[in-house]
């Protein structure tokens, strides 16, 4: 849309209030329009009331918005065209310019070849309660709701909302990038978005490539809540790149994705691709949170990924904790980097469940930890199921090289005919420590497969490596932990995350105190949100009364 200019009497208004002689100047802020597109509208009309209604989305294109002005569509209407805010338009965080519907249901924004709703160079935009479908060359090059700046000098744009909205049939559902200069936006939340059926991924944050000397993050202080990302499936034809993820946070810092889900993506990535998508994962990024999620049935076409979560190259300072991962094809955590810049330091996985992941590529097991150059990474307080895959047996721990300060603590870890861990040779206890794990076969024998050995007992895995050990006392069990959901829990949804509850007493109160020997903060509460207790348990969750 054009800017447009401050209407005669607004101007009036503010030379009557600067010459009123008041010691101060009131501030005046011009009124606002609300503008009606309607089926059943003329574009003729004034478009400020319903029965005024403009028909076509090309006449709303051609009146600018000025801070506060709401753009509504009549609810259950189909409107082809897109919908732009660009750089003169809107631009008060404090007075957003709001694009949504009346009357009752969604409206749908039919774009093609372009996105639905554009945000350029602009913010103090609120996007709520429509629907957004995409054909033609939108579904390969587009986003859905696309908001993007390429201001020089790294500007961040303030405030824009996106809640109550459904996109599909776009190369992303939602889309927030930034240039190489480093402008983006600042202040952004999406919450309760449904993305479906898009190629790429469901939600995409992108920036600036990195640069470990100097990072750039094109966006600050981004929330996700309550998004559902599904059946983004995936370009069998592209094999540059991965296709077909759920929720992907790249060149941001600080930045949450809570209570959200990714679930039933991937099933047509190409199988010559470099890599996998993944259900809700981060790169290029710093101080991400990713808690109380679910992310379940992922797909990979490739021998890649296919995973849960991940916290991929060049993260740093962030936290994957209290998610459920099940049934994806590759690992249910991950954490990776290609990179030799120090850039992949002081992240932390903790309290979370993974069961019945590896469906397709059982060798990464349940967690795997991979790369060049990963740093300073604590994982504790997990539970990592991994049952038999129809594509055979896994890991619940898969470690590869490049990893230095990496340790996993209060872990509960099963396998059924599979060592319970599978590392690589040239890791000692100075690259990865485990300490106060309990380690359960729950079918075949118990073995842990070590730099190329096989140990089929915790004391022989000790004195050959000095793992489990604390200030030179034995550490860990090899303790049944009575899942209330049996040996290996059949996890189909977040509610049966209550299978995974140790119903008996032999892991209560036997995780070693994190915060007095080591100086981590264990955290307050266990997965359910119940208090975890000093020492904690070991696992994921707290027992429930013994038997």
């Amino acid at each position: 849309m054009r800017g447009a200019a401050v209407t005669t009497a607004a101007a009036a208004a503010v030379l009557l209030l600067a010459g009123s002689g008041c010691g101060t100047t009131p501030h005046y802020a011009p009124p606002s329009a609300t503008y009606h597109v309607a089926p059943d509208g003329d574009d003729r009309n004034a478009g400020t009331s319903p029965d005024e209604a403009w028909r076509t989305l090309d006449r709303a294109e051609r009146t600018g918005l000025e801070p506060g002005d709401r753009l509504l569509l009549k609810g259950g209407a189909r409107f082809a065209g897109t919908i732009t805010v660009g750089e003169n338009e809107a631009g008060d965080a404090d007075r957003p310019v709001t694009i949504g519907s009346y009357g009752g249901g969604r409206a749908t924004v039919a774009a093609t070849d372009t996105p639905g709703i554009s945000v350029h160079n602009t913010a103090g935009v609120a996007i709520r309660d429509v629907e957004v479908t995409g054909a033609g060359s939108s579904y390969t090059r587009e986003g859905g709701i696309n908001l993007y700046s390429d201001l020089p000098g790294g500007e961040k744009l303030e405030g824009v909302a996106v809640t109550d909205v459904e996109v599909s049939g776009f190369r992303a559902g939602i889309a927030v990038g930034g240039t190489q200069s480093g402008s983006g936006f600042r202040d952004v939340t999406v919450r309760q978005a449904e993305l479906h059926g898009n190629k790429d991924v469901g939600l995409l944050t992108y920036g600036p490539a990195f640069d470990a000397g100097k990072p750039a993050y094109a966006h600050r202080d981004v929330r996700v809540e309550e998004v559902e990302a599904h059946h983004n499936t995936g370009d069998p034809r592209l094999t540059d790149t991965h296709s077909g993820n759920g929720i992907i946070l790249g060149g941001v810092r600080d930045a949450t994705v809570r209570d959200s889900s990714a679930h039933d993506n991937g099933t047509r990535a190409s199988a010559k691709a470099p890599a996998g998508p993944v259900g809700i994962w981060a790169y290029d990024a710093a101080d991400i949170v990713l808690e109380h999620n679910t992310s379940y049935r992922n797909h990979t076409g490739s021998a890649v990924d296919g995973a849960g979560f991940g916290l991929d190259a060049n993260v740093t300072g962030s936290t994957i904790q209290y998610n459920l991962a099940f049934q994806n094809d590759g690992p249910g955590y991950y954490v990776y980097t290609d990179k030799k810049n120090g850039a992949h330091i002081q992240n932390t996985i903790r309290y979370n469940v993974a069961t019945e992941n590896g469906r397709k590529l059982p060798v990464n097991g349940a967690l795997a930890v991979h790369g060049q150059d990963i740093r300073n990474l604590d994982i504790y307080q997990n539970t990592l199921v991994m049952s038999d895959s129809p594509n055979g047996p896994g890991p619940a721990v898969r470690l590869r090289g490049g990893q230095t300060g990496v340790a996993l603590r209060n872990n509960i870890l099963v396998t059924e005919h599979a060592p319970l861990i599978t590392a690589e040779a040239g890791l000692g206890t100075r690259d990865v420590i485990l300490q106060g794990n309990d380690y359960a076969a729950s079918a075949g024998p118990w073995s842990i497969d070590w730099a190329g050995r096989s140990f089929a007992g915790l004391g022989a895995w000790r004195d050959a490596t000095g793992q489990e050990r604390v200030d030179g006392r034995p550490s860990g069990l090899n303790a049944d932990p009575c899942f209330a959901g049996g040996a290996s829990p059949a996890v189909r949804s977040a509610a049966d995350a209550r299978l995974i509850v140790p119903d008996c007493a032999s892991l209560a109160g036997r995780g070693l105190d994190l915060r007095a020997l080591f100086g981590t903060d264990a955290g307050a509460v266990d997965y359910f949100g119940r208090p975890a207790g000093t020492p904690p348990p070991i696992g994921a969750a707290v027992p429930s009364a013994p038997r």
